[in-house]
């Protein structure tokens, strides 16, 4: 079982890792939980090419290489390919890039494609029976009460900054750039709070302490379940196994809305919420379809989630139709007043199972070539703003907030209002001592922003000593994010 590899991105924190000795920021979950479904006499290996190299014996002793991937992945994917075609080695492929682009891939030995609860299973048993099909598919949703719990015992943990789980799947939402509804429906399906709870079990045995990523495309897409069932159940885990880890997600911006939801999760351990705000432009959050966004101050929706004491990171897009040469600077300005740390600001791209690529299909705006990543340069469409003028606003945008002047102020004032409603002592990161001694070399002595880095150093430890930790976490993100954006 492959996980291809990533590319050097915002979201690979590859410049950040090294700060803690580990390898990649989140293990394969997909493929942990394919393995769990494979039948058990099955010998099985998990190869994540983003902690080890792929050596050709590995494709020559297997029977089959399993792929799972994302459009982002797609070089690494062709080069896993080609090396198993070389050794004759049959693939079964499956995840969201080969679901959302299947005849792109029939030269494949097999594709199990949409959700694997479903699809897996015919497979296993036709190729039991010594026929299996080569496409297998379909268009019902899983229930979420058949995924097993990920087979952890797969990986060795060390590698990974956090670890990372699944409540469910679907969003509620249908934003037109957003391929999820395509995938995953509008419906939110869970899974049970016992299988959580087994899950968190299965981690708690491995000795891995320290942050969870829940990956849901919107964890609060069940508000209902979550208050009267899940997080009640996972707060009394904590309190039997002392509160051995703490929690990130990702959130839909109407969390805001919602006092009590925000105290019970961060009761249980959360820290942080990844939401997509998009644009700060009316009009084009109108296009877009994100309903839920518009007709709300945007600003004070953040500050209503970071004064619950849950950090916010956020994702924002540049290239809608509706986009106006202002709309660089405002998402600055928001950004900059907000205290946004991690704004991940991507340029429109249009995914061949969303409605944005449907109507621009029409319109004759698509290029065919959509990497999956919308943080470099890349379009896959013709946008309505000049590209020259778009490609230079998108570019400032990231040159401006990553900056280590522009950076360093926000984050000060971030750290100067912002109260972590979990505690510090939860935070049991165990690398932090090695984070701190790396980041006073490669920061404070080596790079050229040393001077801004000493002055949140000594500001921190002055005034908001408490916050010392994450103002070095954030140092470090920035080294990152100045890295990524080749930023001098």
């Amino acid at each position: 079982m492959i996980s291809p590899e990533y590319p050097d991105t915002y979201w690979s924190f590859r410049h950040a890792l090294k700060f803690i000795s580990k390898k990649a920021i989140n293990p394969p979950l997909g493929l942990l939980t394919i393995a769990a479904m494979l039948p058990p006499h099955w010998e099985k290996k998990v190869v994540d090419l983003n902690v080890t190299s792929l050596r050709e014996k590995d494709i020559m002793e297997a029977d089959y290489v399993l792929i799972s991937a994302m459009s982002v992945q797609s070089a690494s994917v062709s080069r896993v390919i080609e090396v198993s075609k070389i050794h004759g080695t049959k693939i079964i492929a499956g995840g969201p890039m080969f679901t959302g682009d299947p005849d792109s891939y029939l030269h494949l030995d097999h594709l199990i494609l949409n959700e694997a609860e479903i699809t897996l299973p015919q497979f296993l048993s036709d190729l039991e029976k010594g026929c299996p099909r080569q496409v297998y598919s379909t268009d019902a949703f899983a229930d979420l009460s058949l995924s097993p719990t990920p087979d952890y015992s797969l990986i060795d943990i060390s590698d990974y900054a956090q670890l990372n789980l699944q409540y469910s799947r679907g969003c509620p939402f249908d934003c037109e750039f957003c391929e999820i509804t395509s995938l995953l429906g509008r419906k939110v399906r869970t899974k049970s709070s016992d299988q959580i709870l087994g899950e968190l079990d299965t981690i708690y045995r491995t000795g891995y302490r320290g942050n969870l990523f829940l990956v849901d495309d919107n964890f609060i897409g069940n508000r209902h379940k979550l208050k009267k069932d899940l997080l009640p159940a996972m707060s009394r885990w904590n309190d039997l196994h002392g509160s051995p880890f703490t929690f990130t997600t990702e959130a839909s911006i109407d969390l805001a809305d919602d006092p009590e939801l925000m105290h019970r999760m961060v009761d249980v351990g959360f820290e942080k919420v990844f939401v997509g705000i998009e644009t700060v432009e009316q009009e084009s959050l109108a296009e877009c379809n994100k309903a839920h966004n518009m007709d709300r101050d945007l600003t004070e929706s953040v500050r209503k989630i970071q004064s619950a004491g849950i950090e916010v990171s956020a994702g924002f897009i540049v290239g809608f139709d509706s986009d106006t040469p202002g709309v660089f600077q405002r998402q600055i300005n928001f950004i900059q007043q907000t205290g946004i740390i991690t704004a991940m600001v991507g340029l429109l791209n249009a995914p061949n199972r969303t409605r944005l690529y449907q109507r621009l299909w029409k319109e004759g705006r698509i290029h065919e070539g959509f990497d999956g990543n919308n943080t470099n340069n890349s379009m896959n469409f013709t946008p309505k703003m000049e590209q020259e003028k778009l490609l230079a606003g998108f570019k400032s945008i990231n040159q401006t907030i990553y900056s280590s002047r522009v950076y360093y102020e926000r984050l000060k004032q971030f750290l100067g209002r912002f109260q972590p409603g979990v505690k510090a002592s939860r935070r049991k990161t165990g690398d932090q001592v090695m984070a701190f001694v790396r980041s006073v070399y490669y920061i404070g002595i080596l790079s050229r922003d040393r001077i801004h880095y000493w002055k949140l150093f000594i500001w921190s430890l002055l005034y908001k000593p408490k916050m010392f930790p994450l103002a070095i976490t954030y140092s470090i993100y920035g080294y990152h994010f100045r890295k990524v954006y080749q930023i001098r």
